[in-house]
């Protein structure tokens, strides 16, 4: 049904007057713009695409999956959004996170402003909290329902997984996103990724806390740490072109377990700064590449 802004805003203010519901709960016709890609993802899922995100150029190299709509619209990077466009989407919600509190002056005589906070030094693991930000999400947007059926098919994946990787040799993982030749981001508690590994029933080898990102920058030579000879290192895409030849030529590489065959494997890119769709699409690359390798 077709409502006319005025319409609209009258119906929400008479609704929250009424009852102590979300303010756009049960209101068809939601303009809603994302500054995440977490969240992006996440409305997809609820069943409420934007009609407007942050750097969307990237989408289908980061995030990949869910595959965003093509009526969806650009409007800038994050940090230099277009606000010509943003006001001319008419948007009635705008998400956002805390590391973008510099722009709520701009954003809030927009539209209404919903922050959301899963990236945070007090906010614990990250897949949990992006769990309670998908249930704080749809309950703001009166998509309870939704939300806990994404939810159900979510952990029913992670438990498919799980099961397809259930009586094999599966060996403690490292998962790493190679900076160049000598430095990598590698991924351990309390991150997306760590949780996800968590959920499908594999062991993290890389066994230090990282900082609330889930990740830590580290020379090469470190991956010496990790203790268990049966290591298998996972490495995501995009690796910069020179830096597996280099590594092959390379002694302190060739010292390494991760140097022999069939102790690596490179897989496509995973948003280790996602929601719970980017921790699904984490594990399912994973558990096709430990299967691939068992």
């Amino acid at each position: 049904m077709n409502i006319s802004r005025r319409s609209f805003l009258h119906y929400a203010t008479a609704a929250a007057a009424s009852m102590p519901t979300p303010l756009f709960a049960e209101v068809a016709g939601l303009r809603v713009v994302s500054l995440d890609y977490g969240l992006a993802s996440t409305l997809l899922s609820l069943g409420l695409p934007p009609v407007g995100i942050s750097d969307l150029a990237d989408w289908g190299r980061w995030v990949v999956e869910p595959m965003m709509p093509r009526s969806v619209v650009d409007i800038g990077s994050a940090y230099e959004i277009d606000f010509e466009i943003l006001i001319q989407l008419k948007p009635d919600v705008i998400l956002t996170t805390p590391y973008l509190d510099e722009l709520l002056p701009r954003l809030q005589p927009i539209a209404k402003v919903l922050r959301l906070e899963i990236f945070t030094t007090d906010s614990g693991p990250v897949l949990p909290a992006a769990m309670a930000a998908t249930r704080r999400l749809a309950a703001e947007l009166g998509r309870e329902n939704e939300a806990e059926l994404f939810l159900a098919r979510s952990d029913a994946f992670f438990g498919q997984c799980r099961e397809r990787l259930a009586g094999r040799a599966v060996p403690p993982v490292a998962l790493v996103t190679f900076m160049d030749e000598r430095h990598a981001r590698i991924y351990s508690s309390p991150g997306l990724f760590h949780n996800a590994l968590e959920r499908i029933g594999v062991r993290n080898a890389w066994t230090r806390q990282s900082n609330y990102w889930g990740f830590e920058t580290i020379g090469i030579e470190q991956l010496s740490a990790i203790a268990d000879p049966d290591a298998h290192l996972i490495v995501f895409d995009p690796v910069p072109p020179d830096v597996l030849p280099k590594l092959a030529d390379s002694p302190l590489w060739q010292a390494l377990p991760f140097s022999r065959p069939g102790r690596m494997s490179v897989v496509p890119p995973a948003l280790m700064f996602g929601m719970v769709n980017e921790a699904m699409r984490f594990a399912g690359l994973v558990t096709d590449a430990l299967e691939k390798d068992a």
